[in-house]
């Protein structure tokens, strides 16, 4: 094959001299590295054991004794660097060799390898200067390639992990940071090169890494790639801190917080409780005052009727204007008795102390019984009744007296919201849905309704609009309770001059974690 048309520079050394093995050493080895297309292929010294002959025979290079020999077509030399200041040497080659082969003289080759020395040295002495820059850093530095090999480290990362050099240079980054030999491009692992290449800026996060002890450590990551000018990634400089310390100090101040937090929940708890017992004690000397009150009106007026009563008859002979004014007296005396009864009534209900028993029960037999105990006061107040029942509706699990004192204050209620008005009517609607497993109940009124402002405030204890001596406010109140002890719901729609109606739903069979039935 003709010199000239070989890719590469084949070059021979003449001399075996320790210069002759130093320029070897730092030049042999760059050979079939990316951007060199030169290479020594051959040394030649009379000597064997010349230190040049010796490491040439170590790298298996060509040895010859005679430079002449290395004419031959079959060595392919292109270039004869004269490594010997014998000037016949040089005289000699010039006149023999072949006409395609370049000498390079011994006297220029000193001069450039002293420039090189030079420049060598400088680059040393900056390069020292750097690695001493780089070691002084606090945080942790590496130099990591496009293929994810770690090139360089200073002395905060080898501390930082626990290794040293000769354990990380060369090593994938992601078999140092995460003692695994797949890469970090899992849901589980986010690779911040990754991330720094998508985004085409530097990437910071929060990462967890494993150290030569295996121990999990928290490390603050910044990644700076250093692209070149045909847009590749040449290198990527890793910037990091550890901050396990600080993230296990930020656990223990949370750990610290959550329990003053739990402490001081713990003593607004007790704080709460003791402020309910005070409410409680005051919303009870409340009801005191108003029971007291309403029970005083009723038996003042039944101990008066009584008294009057007793004096007519005390004075002897009774005609019949006097036996009206008895029946009178006495229709009097039983509505003040049975107002009474409903007050203690739902004052019993209210405070739970009524047990609850659950058996199965028709409401349309339960809403005729208790418009039959009630039908005195609908007489009374000339009011009358309009039934819709659905016939066909099925039996539901609940307590009969505590649903028949629901419907009784809420017809009660219906009858005294008409007392001022020209209506009435009062209107009872039942009906069933299997589909959605509840039966509802409709009470509807011609009476003066319900103003939109007092709707939210309707079931609440001891809210009450209607005149002294009327009521507590319990009434709806312990409508509400019942109700919902029931697992059921009630509903109000009204509006001012337009009546009331009152949709109750129920289910039809309790849930099994409700009130355990009692009763056959």
């Amino acid at each position: 094959m003709n010199r000239q048309e070989a890719s590469n520079l084949n070059i021979g050394v003449v001399g075996g001299t320790a210069l002759a093995k130093e320029f070897i050493e730092k030049t042999a080895l760059e050979y079939n590295k990316e951007g060199v297309d030169a290479r020594i292929i051959a040394v030649a010294d009379p000597d064997p054991y010349a230190p040049a002959m010796l490491l040439a025979r170590d790298l298996h290079l060509t040895t010859v004794s005679d430079y002449h020999k290395l004419y031959d077509s079959v060595y392919n030399l292109h270039l004869m660097i004269i490594l010997l200041p014998d000037e016949n040497i040089l005289l000699d080659i010039i006149d023999t060799k072949p006409p395609d082969i370049r000498v390079l003289s011994f006297p220029v080759f000193r001069f450039l390898w002293e420039a090189i020395r030079v420049e060598e040295k400088r680059l040393k002495e900056r390069s020292e200067e750097m690695e001493t820059i780089l070691n002084g850093i606090q945080d942790s530095i590496v130099v990591i390639t496009p293929e994810k090999e770690i090139v360089e480290v200073n002395d905060a990362f080898q501390k930082q992990m626990g290794y040293t050099r000769e354990e990380i240079i060369g090593q994938k980054c992601h078999e140092v940071f995460q003692r695994t030999n797949r890469q970090c491009n899992t849901d589980d692992i986010v690779c911040p090169l990754n991330e720094a290449i998508r985004n085409k800026r530097p990437s910071q996060q929060v990462l967890t890494r494993l150290d030569h002890n295996d121990e999990h450590r928290f490390i603050e990551v910044s990644i700076f790639p250093i692209w070149e000018k045909d847009g590749k990634i040449l290198r990527f400089i890793e910037i990091s801190r550890d901050i396990t310390d600080r993230k296990k100090e930020e656990e223990k101040t949370t750990r610290r917080l959550e329990q003053m937090v739990e402490e001081r929940t713990q003593q607004l708890k007790k704080s709460h409780a003791i402020l309910l017992h005070q409410d409680k004690m005051a919303s009870l000397g409340k009801l005191s005052a108003s029971v007291v009150h309403e029970i005083n009106n009723p038996i003042a007026g039944i101990l008066n009727l009584t008294l009057l009563i007793k004096r007519i008859v005390g004075e002897g002979g009774c005609d019949q204007k006097q036996n009206d004014q008895f029946l009178q007296y006495l229709n009097l005396m039983e509505m003040e008795t049975r107002r009474v009864s409903r007050i203690v009534s739902n004052l019993l209900v209210f405070s739970r102390e009524s047990q609850m028993e659950m058996n199965p029960l028709n409401l349309n037999l339960l809403i005729d019984k208790v418009l039959s105990l009630n039908a005195n006061l609908l007489k009374i107040h000339g009011v009358k009744i309009q039934k819709v029942f659905d016939p066909s509706i099925p039996d539901i699990v609940g307590s009969e007296d505590q649903l028949q004192q629901v419907f009784m204050n809420i017809l009660s209620n219906a009858v005294e919201a008409m007392e001022t008005t020209d209506g009435c009517l009062v209107t009872i609607l039942t009906g069933a849905s299997q589909k959605d497993n509840h039966v509802t109940v409709r009470f509807e009124d011609q009476g003066i309704g319900i103003p939109e402002e007092n709707l939210p405030k309707l079931f609440e204890p001891f809210f009450t609009t209607k005149r002294k001596g009327k009521g507590v406010g319990l009434g709806l109140s312990l409508v509400y309770g019942i109700i919902e002890e029931h697992h059921g719901s009630i509903k109000v729609d009204s509006q001012m001059g337009g009546g009331a109606a009152f949709i109750i739903e129920l289910p039809i069979t309790q849930p099994s974690d409700g009130i355990s039935q009692q009763g056959g």
